[in-house]
């Protein structure tokens, strides 16, 4: 479903993607592991088009995406839906508004209906239509959390992405929102993309675990395979050990 090839991304002299290489198969769960600053977020935005890469291919379902514009590049768009660490809802808006945001602004939904079909999708991630006409801040981090999920399963994707979906959370909430996740991705028969540094989360949610170090994916294969990688690095992430070839805080200390 998704097919990226040799993609690279720069800030100044950093070289965050190096040549990455990675699939994801139409239907399944795939996890993005690596620590902070491995360039987990900056692969998610190349494919999502929020940045542009500086070269490689990034292919939806057989269709090259890079360099599109306009209605070609929306269309794309159309397909997907995201779920944004720190959530990222519009504080000036109500809860159902936020929810429908795409219905409204992409689909040209009337806001009667967008209403009805927010308020059944709060209700799919556990909040009663009584939050609909609050504001996200009147809201705790975990029920901004299953808004931001319910406004991205709003437009019933193809595609769903989930950047940082348990951080901030305590361990319960972050369970639930694990659950949440999984019953989404089933629910749509969507593909889905998830990264994170929460290995909790990851066996929890992964059909396959890839993992990203150095700008490249440097071992992809079946979740329960991961604890028997054979690969120095992912076997130091999983473990939170410090000793190892991934460079941390304390060697440069």
């Amino acid at each position: 479903m998704i097919r990226v090839r040799g993609l690279c991304k720069s800030f100044g002299a950093n070289r965050v993607l190096d040549k990455l290489d990675l699939d994801i198969l139409r239907g399944e769960s795939l996890v993005v592991i690596g620590g902070s600053g491995t360039g987990k977020s900056v692969l998610v935005k190349n494919i999502i088009g929020l940045m542009r890469p500086d070269s490689g291919s990034i292919a939806i379902d057989g269709a090259e995406t890079v360099g599109l514009y306009g209605g070609a590049r929306n269309a794309v768009l159309a397909r997907f839906g995201v779920l944004f660490q720190g959530a990222a809802l519009f504080d000036s808006m109500r809860v159902w508004e936020n929810v429908a945001f795409g219905l409204i602004h992409n689909r040209g939904m009337e806001r009667g209906a967008a209403r009805r079909v927010a308020i059944e999708k709060l209700a799919h991630v556990g909040l009663d239509g009584g939050q609909a006409d609050r504001h996200p801040s009147e809201l705790s981090s975990g029920m901004q959390k299953r808004v931001a999920l319910a406004r991205a399963i709003a437009v019933e994707p193809e595609i769903l992405f989930f950047d940082e979906p348990t951080t901030g959370l305590d361990p319960m909430m972050g369970d639930a929102i694990n659950e949440l996740i999984m019953e989404c991705v089933r629910g749509l028969g969507a593909t889905a993309l998830t990264i994170t540094h929460d290995m909790s989360s990851a066996r929890r949610i992964a059909d396959r675990i890839a993992m990203i170090h150095a700008g490249r994916i440097i071992w992809a294969g079946p979740a329960a395979a991961v604890d028997d990688s054979g690969d120095p690095a992912v076997d130091q992430f999983i473990h939170g050990r410090t000793e190892g070839p991934i460079r941390t805080a304390a060697h440069a200390a």
